[in-house]
């Protein structure tokens, strides 16, 4: 049932055991702003803290996941302020709480919804899916763990090619190179995410919670030092005159003319 309280394009649901967050701006495509953000993390810090719960799904429907930051709201940011941004706490909720997590991703993930798909424990992608980290086409990389997180799904080399060239892979092709744990017709994507997440929800609740941390605990000191210097080189671009070039032709919906400046 609907939880009456939901944030403002963050609702959530409660399916027994199993909490579903949904990212909710579908006339945006599920673009990721601050205030969004926000309310993610205080989703995931909220469902971390329900003893009731075994699992979270978190989705953006049937239609679209997140087609990735709102570039308005990035271009706000300078190198100084991007470090502390809130769309570092967002995405460190996301990874951090102690409840197996499931994305059921369909169409767009892209930017900030792929990072956000790659920080659950289970990808459940609809036919329609398509991910990818776009960033480099406007001048700046990937700011929340997208240089990081495809090689232990992927490994190095669909990381780089991710990075470097932009390119977008479909939901058969992600499940290939193992981006995906399964894929569904996207009508039924929700459906499928919540059928693993109760199976989940019916084992042992510490266990399964013991299971995550100990599966996650290589990640915790080398993949804390990655994504802080990860955010630092980010916040080195947003000052470059490329970044100013690449955001403005976004808007502005030109081909940008990259200088190396």
């Amino acid at each position: 049932m609907p939880d009456k309280n939901a944030d403002p394009g963050v609702g959530t649901e409660i399916h027994g055991a199993v909490r579903v967050i949904r990212i909710d701006r579908p006339a945006a495509r599920n673009a990721l702003n601050p205030a969004l953000l926000d309310a993610l993390a205080e989703a995931f810090d909220a469902a971390g803290r329900d003893s009731a719960l075994r699992a979270i799904v978190i989705t953006g429907g049937t239609e679209v996941f997140s087609a990735g930051a709102d570039i308005d709201a990035l271009g706000g940011h300078t190198a100084a302020t991007y470090p502390g941004s809130v769309n570092r706490r967002a995405f460190d909720a996301i990874r951090a709480t102690p409840l197996p997590v499931v994305a059921a991703v369909a169409g767009y993930c892209l930017g900030g919804g792929c990072e956000i798909a790659l920080g659950c424990d289970l990808i459940v992608a609809g036919d329609t899916a398509i991910f990818g980290q776009p960033e480099i086409n406007i001048g700046i990389i990937p700011g929340a763990g997208g240089t990081q997180l495809w090689a232990p799904r992927t490994g190095a080399g669909a990381q780089a090619e991710a990075a470097l060239t932009a390119r977008t892979v479909d939901a058969w092709e992600a499940r290939r190179i193992g981006l995906v744990d399964r894929v569904v017709p996207s009508a039924h994507v929700i459906d499928a995410a919540l059928h693993l997440a109760h199976e989940i929800a019916t084992k042992a609740p510490l266990a399964a919670r013991a299971a995550k941390k100990a599966m996650r605990a290589p990640w915790s000191a080398p993949l804390g030092a990655s994504l802080d210097a990860e955010v630092q080189i980010m916040s080195g671009l947003l000052a470059s005159a490329d970044a100013h070039e690449g955001v403005a032709a976004f808007l502005e919906k030109r081909r940008p003319r990259f200088e190396g400046r």
